[in-house]
């Protein structure tokens, strides 16, 4: 009989432990032990051999004998996924999309899977088949390559496999697997990690890619042991709040890409659509004279966009000030209102402060400042800037616009969408060519030069 034990893991490191501890010796963590009981199973308990494993005897390669040819991807058939995927899904490769309950993770996963002539084996353990009918229905995709199975058992995924030999694998979710050979409860930090593991092992031995959809925890944070995003190739985080039309695809980590791609989608009642130029929808069309509005030109990944900052500054009625920030980092804010008053002078100590990005979107970039500083003055004087200028640019401690990447492709952006005029870094001009735009560039160097082109 198999013999068993009570273990202590750290659900942040997996690192485990005979008895509890308050604190983690490895990752330093605190309350992170959880007690598991996990059996000691004999060498002949293993997985079913898949009949298309491949077997790999390893030897050593000089680094100039590896070939490296190009890896050709699978086209998901969806632009978004692709760009944050870094060009496609990557054959053999182990994929983990995590968010919140009910917002859409399931929903981009089945349309996508619906979209593709690729044999897929849907592996469901939390819906029912006729549940995921009802979705597909409701997607209005009709599919032929899609096989549903109900199952959480790892063995008899592998035996489903074997039958249906799929280009492609979707588990829904990692939580909900369990092996027999882990005395231990689905959604145990040992069971999602030997079932991860198993996973990648089937994945780079058979070469077929596999989708996991992933629970989080309160904290935001993939639920189960950190080492099971160290296990995947690719983390993706599907974003956005419910009150919300916006959903965002943001990569965490990716080992055949970029990891800091976004992608944008819209939730409609059939599903997910791809916002290929979010920034005509980030804008509102008719601020025009409304005062602390601001439109900055940012960048996530390699996508350029324009995406309002709205700001509201009153005096603050209950005695202590507010400062409150949706979509943008609240520290971040106190530091630029710190600037404001020590470096150009506005006595906003006594008053509200309110920020919030339009959209529901939240954007951490810095060259974010400019525009939120613009909204703030805005505000703060009742003056409205004028509805063809957008900004972009980090402000220093000493007031001064620092320069910020990518310069060309903010310009560029601004441009196509009409905009007439735009502020910018005064180091950004060195070796840029202005003459063939048809977009009027100033360029400021301090708050205080910014202050008086806006506001005369």
């Amino acid at each position: 009989m198999a013999k068993s034990k009570t273990v202590f893991i750290c659900s942040q490191c997996g690192n485990d432990s005979p008895k509890w501890l308050g604190k983690c010796p490895v990752c330093g963590e605190w309350n992170t032990y959880v007690e598991e009981t996990v059996s000691k199973t004999s060498p002949a308990q293993t997985l079913p051999e898949l009949s298309n494993f491949s077997v790999f005897k390893s030897k050593p390669l000089l680094l100039k004998e590896i070939q490296t040819d190009n890896e050709v991807r699978m086209d998901m058939k969806d632009h978004e996924l692709n760009r944050v995927l870094g060009g496609g899904l990557v054959p053999g490769s182990l994929v983990l999309i995590g968010g919140e309950p009910g917002i859409g993770k399931s929903t981009l996963i089945m349309q996508t899977v619906l979209k593709n002539a690729y044999k897929t084996l849907y592996v469901s353990g939390e819906e029912s088949a006729k549940q995921l009918k009802l979705r597909a229905k409701r997607l209005g995709i009709e599919n032929e390559n899609c096989f549903i199975v109900c199952e959480t058992n790892l063995e008899q995924i592998f035996n489903h496999i074997n039958e249906v030999q799929p280009d492609m694998v979707v588990v829904d979710s990692i939580q909900t697997l369990f092996t027999e050979r882990v005395d231990s409860s689905p959604g145990s930090i040992v069971q999602v990690r030997e079932t991860a593991a198993a996973l990648l092992k089937f994945a780079k031995e058979t070469n077929t890619p596999v989708l996991l959809i992933g629970h989080i925890n309160k904290e935001g944070n993939i639920a189960g042991p950190k080492v099971l995003e160290h296990i995947v190739d690719t983390v993706l985080q599907f974003e956005g709040d419910r009150h919300y039309l916006y959903r965002i695809l943001r990569n965490i980590k990716n080992r055949f890409g970029s990891a800091s791609e976004l992608g944008i989608y819209e939730m409609r009642q059939n599903g997910l659509r791809e916002v290929n130029n979010p920034s005509e929808l980030l804008l509102t069309q008719n601020h025009e004279g409304l005062s602390g509005i601001a439109i900055a030109s940012a960048i996530e990944g390699v996508r350029p966009f324009l995406i309002e900052t709205q700001s509201l500054v009153s005096t603050a009625a209950y005695g202590i000030p507010q400062r409150s920030a949706t979509g943008f980092d609240i520290r971040r804010m106190n530091m630029l209102l710190a600037v404001l008053e020590k470096r150009v002078g506005f006595k906003l100590g006594q008053k509200d402060v309110f920020l919030n990005i339009a959209g529901g979107l939240r954007v951490n970039d810095p060259a974010m400042d400019l525009a939120v500083i613009a909204a703030v003055l805005s505000s703060n004087l009742d003056v409205a800037i004028e509805r063809s200028v957008c900004l972009c640019g980090e402000v220093g401690l000493s007031g001064e616009i620092r320069p910020v990447n990518r310069i060309e492709q903010r310009i560029l952006e601004a441009e196509k969408l009409g905009f007439d005029k735009i502020l910018i870094p005064q180091n950004n001009l060195k070796g840029f060519d202005t003459q063939k735009l048809n977009i009027q560039i100033h360029s400021v160097k301090k708050v205080e030069e910014a202050f008086r082109e806006l506001f005369g």
